[in-house]
């Protein structure tokens, strides 16, 4: 059964199409990596689905769990159960690093999250969430927020945006703490031994699919055919 459905879904500013007619289908519980470059449209559609403000489809529909959800503001997303864990981590200040894994769940262990993301709650329960934190930890302290919610689909726009090369194992456990816990999990990245995590994989140029399948047969067509030009103008490979 699909969990998310994205059909026919055009966006435009300008009169320039940032999504083209772009279709995808993601299953419960299902692991779906959208490979690109930059440029190619990953994050504006991350937007679209998630409903933040200014991003609303110029046609075509966005449905989850059966219920098209074009109208819904982001915080009526968020109760159906999608949540986001930003390119740019949002940063909140003044408040502890237990108080924000805490936030929408009481019933949280912050502890057990942040182990999970590689962090030693010893050393991060009581730091504030604030400037002394690198772009990494915050990613880090992001991404346990998103596994405390439980949600039952998870966007993950690069999940290794800000964190060192020798944490991809750490990205790679994460995701896999999501699927055992029954999310569904949308992996947008631009690095194909990332996807390679992924039970499907998709190829996305130019504000659409050219490419779907196993993991590493798309990872191989990408690594060999990345799109160099996707400027609204000429596409490479489409």
């Amino acid at each position: 059964m699909s969990i998310l459905e994205i059909n026919n879904l055009t966006f435009e500013v300008n009169n320039k199409k940032i999504l083209d007619d772009f279709s995808l289908k993601l299953e419960s519980s299902e692991i779906h990596a959208l490979l690109g470059t930059n440029g190619t449209g990953k994050s504006t559609l991350a937007y679209l689905i998630m409903g933040c403000e200014g991003y609303k489809p110029t046609s075509g529909e966005v449905v989850f769990d059966s219920r098209v959800i074009n109208d819904l503001k982001i915080h009526e997303r968020a109760q159906l159960g999608i949540s986001m864990a930003w390119q740019e981590p949002v940063r909140f200040e003044g408040i502890s690093v237990k108080n924000y894994l805490a936030l929408k769940n009481k019933e949280v262990n912050p502890s057990s999250y942040l182990e999970l993301v590689g962090l030693h709650s010893e050393l991060y329960l009581n730091r504030m969430v604030d400037k002394s934190l690198s772009g990494g930890e915050r990613k880090r302290i992001e991404l346990a927020s998103i596994l405390a919610l439980n949600p039952k689909l998870a966007i993950l726009d690069e999940p290794d945006s800000g964190i060192d090369m020798l944490s991809t194992q750490d990205i790679i456990n994460v995701i896999n703490v999501f699927k055992k816990n029954g999310s569904s999990v949308l992996l947008i990245t631009h690095r194909e031994e990332i996807a390679l995590i992924a039970d499907r994989a998709s190829q996305m140029c130019y504000g659409r699919i050219i490419c779907s399948g196993e993991p590493q047969k798309v990872a191989e067509y990408y690594k060999s055919r990345k799109c160099l030009v996707c400027d609204g103008e000429v596409c490479l490979y489409v």
